[in-house]
Order: C-alpha cells, then sequence, then structure tokens
C-alpha cells in the first residue's frame, strides 16, 4: 500500500548490472520499512549568506530583490475552510480527460505514545478497509471498476511526519468524479475501524514488517541512534513493533484517528483537467463539516537536536554483500524563503554538481579507489540539514577508498575548482531551466501536485513555471565561483560530524576504530594535494565528415500517423511526429544479431561490449572529453549488444539533433573501448561481486536459474571467473562486427519534429552510416526450461521468513488475442490472490501474478505466482493460491473481475496512446516482432473478444500442473 517518498531519500552509491542480476547498493537503506525516508540530497534549503562584490555588481543591473519573498504559484486556486481544512485546486490538461486528488494529513509516527508505536501507519492501512460510503473492501472494488489500479493509482504512504493518500482518477464521469470526492472526504474522517477489519490488517501490517527485515534493517536498528541523535525519531518508526501491532487494543487505534484525523492538519490537492469553480464548491460543501476534538492535542513540531560532539559507529552483518561509508554532518536547517535563499540553494547544488563529476571520474579510472562515491548538501530531517559524503568501499581497501574521497574534499577545500568546472555546471542547469520552461504547457498533473504537497507539508517554495525560470534566468549570472567554494567551507567541518562504516562480518579486520578514522582526516589534511587539472578538448567528435546519401524510398503507414523510408545504404526509418510534448525526439534502431551469433568462449566479452563502449569515449574524445562535449546538451544515445539484437536508444530535443546523429554515426563508425575504462570496471565488477553469495536474495536466484538451466553461461549469474574471462581487444572487435553493416537496421524516430526538419539528417548521418549487405539472423540458443515442473528448496538467510516462487513454463501459440487472454488471467488471478491471500488469510503483504510471452527465438511463455511470507505458512498459502487457479481453470474468472482488466486497459490505453515512449514502443516492437505496427487500432476490438470461456480456456491450456516449478526459499537450516 505504501511508495516511496521523495524528501528523504537514502542515496545510492553504486549502481551496476551484471549480466542476470541488477545490484543495487544503498548505502544507507530506508530507515523505516513503511516508507522511504526522504533524500538528504534534497536541493531544498537555503539560508543568508555574504554577497561577493563580483555579485553585487551583477545584481545593480538587475531588478530582483533578494530579500523579496519567494512568489507563491497563483495559478492554483487555494483557500481554508473555516474548520482549517485547507486546499489546492488546479486546472491542467494533461493528460486531460483525467484529475489527481491528494489528501496530506500532517499525522506521522512522530505523534505516537509508546502505546500507539506503529498506529499512524496502521491507520492508513484501515483508510483501505472500510469507510463510511465504502464498507469492508469495496473501496478498492468499486475504484478498480472504474479502471482504477490498486497500488499502482490508488496508494498511500506513512512517514515520521505525514500521511498521504492518493487517487487518480479519470474526470469526464460526473459520477466517478463525485465518488472520488467521497473517498477523500472518508479518508479524511470516515474510516469505520471495525474490530474484524483491524484484526485481519494486523496479519498484513506484520507481514509488511517481516518483509522489510535482513541485514539492512538490523544494522539500521544500530546505526539510528546515531544518525538521528537519539532523538524522538530513534523510537518512531512507522511500521512499528511486532509486539504493538500484535497487541494494541482497539480503542487505541481508535482514540489516535479521532484526536489526529482532523480538519486543521489537513490538506486536499487537486490537479486535473475539472472545473476550478465546481471543484472549489464540492470541496467546501463535503469537507465545512468536518470537526475537530473538543480539546485537540498540539501538534508539537519535534527536532533532532545538534550534539556539538562527532559521533561514529561500525555495524557488520553476514548477509551484508559490501562496504560502504557515510560521512554526515549536520547543521541548522536553512528555509528558502526569500530569492536570497532560492540563489544559496542553487549555489549547493552547483558545488556537489561539480565535486560529484570529480569523483566519477576518479571511480573510472583504470585502478579505482572505490566502487563509487557521493557528496551532497541538503535537507536532513527534524530542522537540520546535512554535509553528506558516501563511498563504496574495495573488498579489504577501505582505508584507501577513506583517503581517497576525504582527499578530493580537502583538494576542493585548499584549491576550488576550476572556472571551466563551474561554467560547465552552469550550463547544465540552464540547460535544464530552458527544457522545463519549454514544456511548461506538457507538465503532468502529477508534478504540480507534488509542487503543493511539498508546500503544504515541508513549506518548500511553490514557483509558478514562469516564476522559476525567470529566477534562474536572473539568478544563475550573478553566482560566482568564489561563492560555491565558500559554500564548501561552510558545510565541510569537523563538527557535528556522524561517521556511519556499514560491511559484512568478513570485513571486521579492515574497519578502522574512531581514533583511527580520525588520524586519516589529519593525514589527509596535511597532504601536499594538487590542484585539479581539467582537461578538455577543442577536437571535434568525429574525425571526419559522413558522406551522405539519400532517401531511396518511402511510404505512408497512414492509420498511425507513420511513414517508412528506406535510405541509400539499405538503412530503414520509421518516422511518427507528435505533438505529445513540445521538445522531444526519441530514438531507438535495432538489428538481428546479439549475442546469439557467438560462442561460449566470446560471450562474457560479447555480452559487456555494449556496456564498455557506452561508458568510453567515441571518436576522438575520451571518456570525461566527451562528458565535456555534452556539456548544456539535452542529448543522450547509448549502445547496447543483446542477446538477439543489438542498437542503439536514446533522446534529443531540436537544438541537439546534429549531436545525436553525430553520436550515432560515431558509435557505428569510431566506437572505443579506453583501457582505463575497462580495467575500472573489471575491478569494480570483482569488488561488487566479492560478497554476493551471502545475500539471501541472489543465492535464491541463482539456484533458481541453475535449477532450470543447469551451469548455461547465459542464464546463470556471472562471477569473479567469467569477469576474468572478458578480453577488451575482443570485445571491440565483437562491437564493430554486430555495427558493421547497416543494411538490415531499423530506426524509429518518435516526437516533436517534422518529417522536413528530420530528412538532412537522414542523408547526412543514417544514409552514411557503413554496409556490407549481411543476411542475419538471430540463433535459437535453444535454452529453454525443463519440460516438467519440479520444486526446489533454498535454506539461505537468519531471519525467520519464506519466500514462495510459483511458476508455469512451456511452449506457447503466440497470438494478439492469445496475449490479450494472459494479460486478462494475469490481471483477475492477482485480484483473487490479493483477495484471498492479503485480505481474507491475512498472510502476506503483497502478492500478485504475472505473464510473459516471447515470440522468438520459439513461442514461449511463463506465468508466475510469488510472494513472501512466515515459515510457518507458506504451504498452507502456496496451497491457497493454487486452489485460486484451480477455481479460475474450473469455473473461469469472475465475470466482475473480467470487466475491470478490460476498463483499466481501456483507460490505460487513453493516457498511453497521448505518450512518446509508448509510440515508441508500439513502432519499434512490432517491427522488431516483425508484427503489423498498425495492430493498436484494433486493441479495443480484440479486447472485446476476451470473455470468461477464453480465460478459462488459456488457464487451462497453459497452467497445468506437470508445468508446475515451485521455488522456495527459507531460513538457513538450524
Amino acid at each position: 500500500m505504501e511508495k516511496e517518498t521523495t524528501k528523504f531519500r537514502m542515496f545510492t552509491v553504486f549502481d551496476y548490472y551484471t549480466q542476470q542480476i541488477k545490484l543495487r547498493m544503498n548505502l544507507i537503506k530506508p530507515i523505516a520499512i513503511a516508507f522511504l525516508l526522504p533524500g538528504l540530497f534534497q536541493l531544498s534549503q537555503a539560508g543568508p549568506m555574504a554577497m561577493f562584490a563580483e555579485s553585487r555588481s551583477i545584481l545593480r543591473a538587475d531588478t530582483l530583490s533578494w530579500d523579496a519573498p519567494l512568489p507563491f504559484d497563483q495559478e492554483v486556486k487555494t483557500g481554508k475552510l473555516e474548520n482549517g481544512f485547507q486546499y489546492f485546486i488546479r486546472k491542467n490538461v494533461e493528460p486531460n480527460d483525467r484529475v489527481t486528488m491528494y489528501l496530506a494529513t500532517k499525522v506521522g509516527s512522530i505523534l505516537e505514545t509508546e502505546e500507539e508505536l506503529g498506529l499512524a501507519h496502521f491507520m492508513e492501512h484501515m483508510n483501505f478497509n472500510g469507510l463510511k460510503h465504502f464498507p469492508k473492501n469495496e473501496l478498492v472494488n468499486y475504484l478498480q471498476s472504474a479502471g482504477v489500479r490498486f497500488g499502482s493509482d490508488l496508494n498511500a504512504y506513512t512517514g515520521f511526519d505525514q500521511t498521504v493518500y492518493q487517487l487518480p482518477i479519470p474526470s469526464d464521469d460526473p459520477e466517478l468524479l463525485k465518488n472520488g470526492l467521497q473517498v477523500m472526504r472518508d479518508w479524511a474522517q470516515d474510516a469505520l475501524l471495525t474490530d474484524e477489519e483491524i484484526d485481519k490488517e494486523r496479519g498484513v501490517v506484520l507481514e509488511e514488517m517481516r518483509g522489510g527485515r535482513g541485514a539492512q534493517q538490523r544494522m539500521r536498528d544500530q546505526y539510528l541512534p546515531i544518525m538521528l541523535n537519539n532523538s524522538r525519531y530513534t523510537h518512531r518508526l512507522p511500521i512499528g513493533t511486532k509486539e504493538s501491532i500484535t497487541d494494541f487494543p482497539y480503542e487505541v487505534l481508535r482514540n489516535f484517528h479521532q484526536k489526529w484525523y482532523r480538519p486543521d492538519l489537513q490538506s486536499l490537492i487537486i490537479v486535473g483537467d475539472i472545473d476550478v469553480a465546481e471543484m472549489e464548491a464540492e470541496v467546501q460543501r463535503l469537507f465545512g463539516d468536518l470537526k475537530s476534538p473538543a480539546d485537540p492535542p498540539e501538534r508539537v513540531e519535534y527536532k533532532v537536536p545538534l550534539l556539538d560532539k562527532n559521533q561514529f559507529i561500525v555495524v557488520t552483518d553476514s548477509e551484508m554483500t559490501y562496504t560502504t561509508a557515510q560521512i554526515t554532518i549536520k547543521h541548522t536547517e536553512e528555509e528558502v524563503k526569500t530569492v536570497r535563499d532560492f540563489r544559496r540553494s542553487i549555489l549547493k547544488s552547483v558545488y556537489g554538481t561539480m565535486l560529484n563529476a570529480r569523483l566519477s571520474e576518479l571511480a573510472q579510472s583504470a585502478d579505482p579507489p572505490f566502487i563509487q562515491a557521493r557528496v551532497g548538501i541538503g535537507g536532513f530531517l527534524g530542522g537540520l540539514d546535512a554535509y553528506n559524503a558516501s563511498f563504496a568501499a574495495k573488498p579489504n581497501e577501505f582505508e584507501n577508498g577513506f583517503k581517497a574521497l576525504v582527499r578530493e574534499l580537502e583538494r576542493v577545500q585548499k584549491h576550488g575548482f576550476t572556472e571551466t568546472e563551474f561554467q560547465r555546471a552552469i550550463a547544465n542547469i540552464e540547460k535544464g531551466n530552458e527544457t522545463l520552461f519549454i514544456e511548461r504547457d506538457k507538465k503532468k498533473s502529477d508534478s504540480y501536485v507534488s509542487r503543493y504537497l511539498n508546500y503544504y507539508l515541508d513549506d518548500t517554495p511553490a514557483l509558478s513555471n514562469v516564476d522559476s525560470y525567470n529566477l534562474y534566468k536572473q539568478l544563475l549570472p550573478t553566482l560566482t565561483l568564489k561563492e560555491v567554494e565558500e559554500i564548501g567551507k561552510e558545510y565541510y567541518l569537523d563538527t557535528n560530524r556522524d561517521i556511519i562504516i556499514m560491511a559484512p562480518d568478513k570485513e571486521k579486520e579492515n574497519l578502522p576504530a574512531e581514533a583511527q578514522a580520525n588520524a586519516w582526516f589529519s593525514e589527509v589534511e596535511n597532504e601536499d594535494v594538487l590542484a585539479y587539472e581539467d582537461k578538455v578538448s577543442d577536437l571535434p567528435l568525429l574525425a571526419g565528415k559522413p558522406q551522405a546519401g539519400t532517401i531511396a524510398s518511402s511510404k505512408e503507414i497512414a492509420d498511425i500517423a507513420v511513414k517508412e523510408f528506406i535510405l541509400s545504404n539499405g538503412v530503414k526509418v520509421v518516422l511518427k511526429p507528435t505533438t505529445f510534448k513540445n521538445d522531444e525526439i526519441l530514438i531507438n534502431a535495432f538489428s538481428p544479431g546479439g549475442t546469439s551469433l557467438y560462442n561460449d568462449v566470446d560471450y562474457f566479452s560479447a555480452a559487456q561490449s555494449g556496456n564498455l563502449v557506452n561508458s568510453s569515449g567515441l571518436g576522438q574524445l575520451n571518456t570525461f572529453e566527451l562528458r565535456r562535449y555534452m556539456t548544456g546538451k539535452n542529448v543522450n544515445i547509448s549502445p547496447y549488444i543483446g542477446e538477439r539484437s543489438e542498437g542503439l536508444s536514446g533522446y534529443s530535443d531540436k537544438e541537439g539533433l546534429t549531436t545525436a546523429f553525430e553520436l550515432i554515426y560515431g558509435y557505428f563508425t569510431e566506437p572505443r573501448i579506453e583501457d582505463d575504462v575497462f580495467q575500472s570496471f573489471v575491478t569494480r565488477s570483482l569488488s561488487s561481486m566479492s560478497n554476493q553469495e551471502d545475500d539471501p536474495n541472489f543465492v535464491f536466484s541463482k539456484a533458481i536459474n541453475e535449477s532450470l538451466y543447469g551451469d548455461n553461461i547465459r542464464r546463470v549469474p556471472m562471477e569473479a571467473k567469467d569477469v576474468k574471462k572478458i578480453d577488451r581487444d575482443r570485445a571491440l572487435a565483437i562491437y564493430k562486427d554486430r555495427f558493421a553493416d547497416a543494411s538490415d537496421f531499423v530506426f524509429t524516430l518518435v516526437g516533436s519534429f517534422t518529417e522536413e526538419e528530420i530528412k538532412p539528417y537522414l542523408e547526412n548521418y543514417l544514409a552514411a552510416l557503413p554496409t556490407l549487405e549481411r543476411q542475419e539472423q538471430a540463433k535459437d540458443l535453444n535454452i529453454y526450461e525443463p519440460e516438467k515442473g519440479f520444486e526446489t528448496v533454498v535454506h539461505k538467510g537468519k531471519e525467520e521468513k519464506a519466500t514462495a516462487v510459483l511458476r508455469y513454463y512451456g511452449d506457447y501459440t503466440y497470438d494478439k488475442v492469445e496475449n490479450l487472454n494472459m494479460s486478462a488471467l494475469q490481471s483477475v488471478l492477482s485480484i483473487k490472490l490479493i483477495e484471498r491471500l492479503r485480505e481474507e488469510e491475512s498472510g502476506v503483504y503483497g502478492t500478485g501474478a504475472r505473464a510473459s510471452t516471447n515470440k522468438y527465438p520459439k513461442n514461449r511463455y511463463s506465468f508466475t505466482v510469488s510472494f513472501g511470507t512466515g515459515v510457518d505458512r507458506y504451504e498452507s498459502l502456496m496451497a491457497a493460491a493454487l486452489n485460486e487457479i484451480a477455481k479460475v481453470k474450473e469455473n473461469g474468472p469472475l465475470a466482475s473481475d473480467l470487466e475491470k482488466f478490460k476498463i483499466e486497459q481501456k483507460r490505460q490505453l487513453e493516457l498511453s496512446l497521448k505518450e512518446n515512449k509508448f509510440w515508441m514502443g508500439q513502432i519499434s516492437g512490432a517491427y522488431q516482432r516483425e508484427e503489423d505496427p498498425t495492430y493498436i487500432n484494433s486493441y479495443l476490438e480484440d479486447l472485446e473478444k476476451i470473455s470468461v470461456e477464453s480465460v478459462k480456456e488459456v488457464a487451462n491450456k497453459y497452467l497445468k500442473e506437470d508445468k508446475l516449478f515451485k521455488f522456495i526459499l527459507l531460513p538457513d537450516e538450524k
């Protein structure tokens, strides 16, 4: 039921892909289970700062007053009722016929007493389990019947200081719009809170709690008192405790609801395709009678105190897979109220941008001192801001990584930044500002909701599009390099400094005590650190100008407003001009082949070749020169080599089209794999894999793949021995081979362009691409799952929890209607699994079904049901899940559930048809699968062919008992 919050999300320090396993390394995982803490790097706080002479001289010519309060967005209708309830209402037609409503309450776990631990979050759950006008589970049932998706659309989250409910619904149905407002009114104060529903939800919340248990949680429990200075926040995690959730009396929850769910702590935010005046009248009518208790308790604003001392902690866990350290220097919060404050927040952003660019370069050196590192200044929690510096260490090299990070911080302290670094950072902000302004009339309603939500909850600025644009436009020229450097000196201090180190148990011997860490600070501070040298190349990207070709032929695909071109070199180009964005052009290209054409000896070199080329420079520019070359450009082109195809994907605006097509031409004709990039890739890959066998989820995933595919290197996770097989020269040779012949490539462009604008680029760049006229197709590697199902049980992990995966595999009849029936089966089974396993059994937090179908190399399907639960319940819940499958096979789905699927598909299609990304996927996918690209026009017609009987038939055809594979993860055997 919860989603990630965006205000206090812990930063990510490592984002790296192996062949099958995505290892996303979060330095310090969310310190709550029920939600993710807002990010420490959010750039929203600011305060007074001395003005440098250069800035003053620039400002004299400007009429902007730095002490003026930031203007509030006047395009939103605001109001406050007599009972204290506030509202924000704005008309926005992106997307049209839709409206997004948020109910924000300034009620979170921080307000809980000792007997109420976890009840703010529990109350959020209960608002989906019985309301005055929607008893029991009728809320979810009703909204699903209207095409609203539970989880994706209908959702909520709880934090320390707030609970927020969201509901995006169609606005073209007056009855649905009326009922949507009634939902908001019921959420505000009319939860039923029956004994029966409270008891049922206890199990759901306990399973949510169980799912969050693991290495990160165990370490979090140790470092949290230091991170939060042992403040009240330390003892008020939203999820609560097992004891509190299990044992709280009914009346305690009802009293919590009565005293805190009140109008003076609530606001309604409505943005969408609506009549503002009519909506305001309805809000006043519906919410005007909200009542507060006779003697309401004070809503105390709790703080995290500054301790004026340094803190240090090392925490280890046997299931932790990497070593990381975070240096946090806490400061009193600086609010953003005036133009001066806003300007200061930009200075902080520039500081972080420049320093992170340096750290990124260091991480990509031939022998990187760490896997990755990051620095930022931003909001923390409880009235504090923080300077955060973090890194993920290589195995057994913690000291080296720690000193390398601190050395870069000291380098800035002593020598500052270069003028060229500063100008690049400013140019990127300017470009971002221009892009946002150009797209202002295409801005989605959700972004406006976030603007007003943050204003209400956190008192952050709510600037209009025009005001924000003008502020950046006027303020950026006034910024000086000296001011940015002073920001660092002001925030990078040695007081109120926390050092939190997390590592695997086996790394304990390599980790410092506090005295040793302090000594390292002193050692680096006393080093003769050299100034940073910013190397910039004046060379053009490409060594030579492409030899232009011509357009050989074209044909219209009028039904979807698309035109197909064949160029003189055989390249096929498909164009779909749109007006969905003002200045967005999506680009995709593919060719059949991929790694399937190479034997196992070359496999790892082939599989990583696209990544290595993409991470390197291009043409005449090395990696870092290329990054500098891309300054101020809203362009990205990335090559890839997959198992059955190779290609490119990316985007551009009109201004960047020349650069985009230069990149495309370069990736065909002048690719590089630089030695530094290659060595860095190998080092960081090996480092990231060193402890992966300690992660229960990795071990489980690996065991599943090994049971299905044996030791086939193309399906099991890449290991250290595999990384060492990657050959740089061979990888580059394979890449060049895959891009040597453009004659079988299909390029698709979707977005804000005209045919006449694009034609010169097609002729000058794409028609100039090299060709060999090869006739290639990807190979069928014959890597398929076994014919008969089986059960695999894996024991790994300390926590008393189980994961169950039920999966069917087999041959498939790939067809557009068959695919729709499979999607319908996925949808109706997901509904039933939630109803049975979560609502009736109270045995899981989340569950669902997922269907996957493939046309090539062979028509195949997989169908998966998965969930997490307690060790004592997984067998009975697996039986319950299989029972729900059996019901659909015997009787078909309920007609009402099937209708929910159909209306959701129709409503989602209405939105998708106005998105560039959707059309890119439709067109490029159709060409890649050799299908009719106009199929989408008959989609609704085919949708009506889906029936209870057709879904029942598909369920019996594919969900056969002998095709069922059971994969179960249990704790370590004792």
